[in-house]
């Protein structure tokens, strides 16, 4: 059976291949903005069901594969960054504190009930110093990454400790993923 990746993330890819090659990716452009008062793990087993359901309507017989990853602090949700001051602010925020990281994870069959997860990661950063993060910043690394850091790439020098799924923080739970396709019969 056909598995379709509903996304263009170089890191979701490299983290389904995981699981099998025999994958085909179709981005998905969803309206991602939040519902007002919304639960956020909610929210992002929503978004993820929605990239899913529009990948699958361009591939009604395959099993679609949805994700979406939010940083939340305070219980504040923190998105991608608009601009090198805002991944400041953001890295600022998370210095020398714990935050959340939630991945919500939907797996559309083509005849079948939807299965979805929300997996929750806590991520403690170090009290870094501020030419760590000028220098941070300047790699361009935290301009397409919630919450302003890529745990797989240079944010990994930011990072104290992790308590839960690694691969959720970078953006698509494996594990969960494997369990779910492996039920459906999908993946061995």
């Amino acid at each position: 059976m056909q598995i379709v990746l509903a996304s263009g993330s170089p890191r979701r890819r490299e983290l389904l291949a995981r699981i099998t090659t025999q994958f085909t990716v179709c981005p998905a452009a969803v309206d991602e903005r939040l519902r007002p008062g919304a639960p956020l793990a909610d929210e992002v087993v929503r978004l993820s069901r929605c990239k899913a359901q529009a990948a699958q309507q361009r591939h009604p017989d395959a099993v679609c594969i949805g994700s979406d990853t939010m940083v939340t602090i305070d219980g504040l949700p923190l998105g991608k960054p608009a601009d090198e001051d805002e991944a400041a602010a953001m890295l600022r925020r998370l210095r020398g504190r714990t935050h959340e990281v939630l991945t919500g994870l939907a797996v559309l069959p083509p005849t079948g009930e939807a299965h979805t997860r929300c997996v929750r990661t806590r991520v403690t950063f170090r009290a870094f110093a501020e030419d760590e993060l000028a220098a941070y910043l300047a790699t361009g690394e935290p301009m397409d990454k919630a919450g302003a850091y890529g745990i797989q790439g240079r944010g990994a020098l930011l990072v104290r400790g992790i308590e839960g799924d690694y691969h959720s923080v970078v953006g698509l739970p494996i594990a969960p993923l494997y369990e779910i396709l492996r039920a459906i019969g999908v993946a061995g």
